[in-house]
């Protein structure tokens, strides 16, 4: 499969006075781009969640900002898995405009039961690593 791309178009809202997207949105972005992630591989983060109480609970994150962006600009994201092991994944995030890298994150997860309102890790099913593996 390779990277998942992720579209959208920064809004009014996303971005400071002077016109420049405000640092903690993409993070936000990072974020939905990894729901998205899920959706494409034909495991949506709602169906896990409400069907197997499972969630991707994030456990770091860090975007380096290269060029700024600005209200209506229209956005990629490229999000791949890069490592995945046992019990936790960690996801890429390429932020483009035409063909610039605006910025580069990543996102540490885990695959965790939340039945008990308490997070525990488990192992990640074969079947998903599997499709999550084909672009690490």
């Amino acid at each position: 499969m390779g990277a998942v791309t992720y579209d959208f178009q920064v809004k009014w809202g996303d971005t400071d006075a002077a016109g420049i997207v405000y640092y903690p949105n993409f993070y936000s972005w990072m974020d939905e781009a990894t729901h998205h992630f899920f959706k494409t591989l034909g495991h949506p983060t709602s169906k896990l969640f409400t069907e197997n109480r499972i969630g991707v609970p994030l456990l770091e994150a860090h975007c380096s900002f290269r060029i700024p962006l600005f209200h209506e600009d229209d956005v990629q994201i490229q999000t791949e898995a890069i490592e995945i092991r046992d019990k936790v994944f960690k996801l890429i995030h390429t932020f483009m405009r035409d063909n610039d890298v605006i910025a580069e994150g990543y996102e540490l997860r885990a695959y965790a039961s939340v039945a008990n309102h308490k997070p525990k890790a488990q192992s990640i099913p074969e079947e998903l690593k599997s499709k999550m593996e084909i672009g690490a």
